[in-house]
């Protein structure tokens, strides 16, 4: 029968293939592999497949740390790659920690939070006293301040303007402030729409409103032939376009008026002047106990033979 044909016949089976030779062994095409790179051979070559298990997912944990790390740390300084945070560019309020961020942080416990200062009002300022030397002696040069005031539309005009003597350490916007108030206050020269006062910085002016040291005031004065060196006073200068306000009496004051009342003071200074200017003479006390006359010489004085009258700044002051 076929089944027993000796080996090598041709019915259905393949021929045999001779042995290989020992040195050029290679197992079937079917089970080869691709042959690796040449590593390096270490003690870990060796290991055990567990042992290589265990390896990898240690590195694999050792990244995790690490990414873990590094997004903690964007978090928590709210910055990715250098930028700064996105949010805060955009005014974001979210609550962080039961804080908006776009609140402002509260002072320490049991600290108030400072104040800010105040500019000093108008009345403040004219209230308070400053230092001056009685016999200081300025240069005789002046600055004008600038700018210009109009006075009420009614009335009868008048022109100023004002002077301050360099180096005088004075407020010299202030000084201007005042007499522009005063002189067109109601209880002033403007009373009843009767006159209107207008302060101009250039041109032509009925009179010059002028702050000046003791030594310039006196000289000034010298010559409409007044002296106001006895009692350190100011003057309207009358052959002269300047009326003289004297700076020690503008910073210190008088003893009848005291240093309480300083503001009332220096109104009744401007309105005392300018009424000289205006035509008016000096007065005296004409009843016990009633308010001086604003021409009455109230620097030196409040008391006329028995009779003493209290301090006023204004010409019509029962308004």
């Amino acid at each position: 029968m076929d089944a027993f044909d000796t080996p090598g016949g041709d019915r259905g089976l393949p021929p045999a293939r001779p042995a290989p030779e020992p040195h050029t062994a290679r197992p079937p095409e079917t089970d080869r592999r691709p042959e690796p790179e040449e590593p390096e051979v270490t003690e870990d070559t060796f290991a055990s497949p567990r042992r290589g298990r265990t390896l990898t997912g240690v590195a694999a944990a050792a990244i995790t740390t690490v990414l873990a790390v590094l997004v903690a740390g964007q978090v928590a300084t709210g910055r990715d790659d250098g930028q700064a945070n996105p949010s805060a560019d955009k005014g974001d309020t979210r609550e962080v920690g039961g804080t908006s961020r776009g609140d402002e942080r509260p002072p320490p416990a049991g600290q108030k939070p400072p104040e800010q200062p105040r500019p000093a009002t108008y009345q403040q300022k004219m209230a308070a006293l400053f230092d001056i030397d009685p016999k200081l002696d300025g240069p005789g040069r002046f600055d004008t301040v600038g700018g210009t005031d109009p006075g009420p539309k009614s009335g009868r005009p008048y022109t100023y303007r004002v002077d301050v003597e360099k180096d005088l350490g004075l407020d010299g916007g202030l000084f201007a402030e005042a007499v522009h108030k005063t002189l067109n206050d109601e209880r002033s020269w403007a009373h009843g729409g009767e006159r209107s006062f207008t302060r101009v910085s250039s041109g032509r002016a009925d009179f010059v409103m002028t702050l000046a040291s003791p030594g310039t005031t006196a000289d000034w004065c010298a010559r409409s032939g007044l002296d106001t060196t006895e009692d350190n006073v100011s003057c309207d200068s009358a052959a002269t376009e300047r009326i003289m306000i004297n700076a020690y009496r503008w910073a210190r004051g008088a003893e009848t008026f005291g240093p309480d009342n300083m503001l009332a003071y220096r109104q009744m200074l401007i309105n005392h002047e300018v009424g000289h200017r205006l035509g008016y003479g000096h007065v005296a006390c004409e009843r016990d106990g009633a308010l001086a006359p604003v021409m009455m010489q109230q620097t030196k004085f409040l008391t006329t033979d028995d009779r003493t009258c209290r301090p006023n700044p204004w010409p019509h002051p029962d308004l």
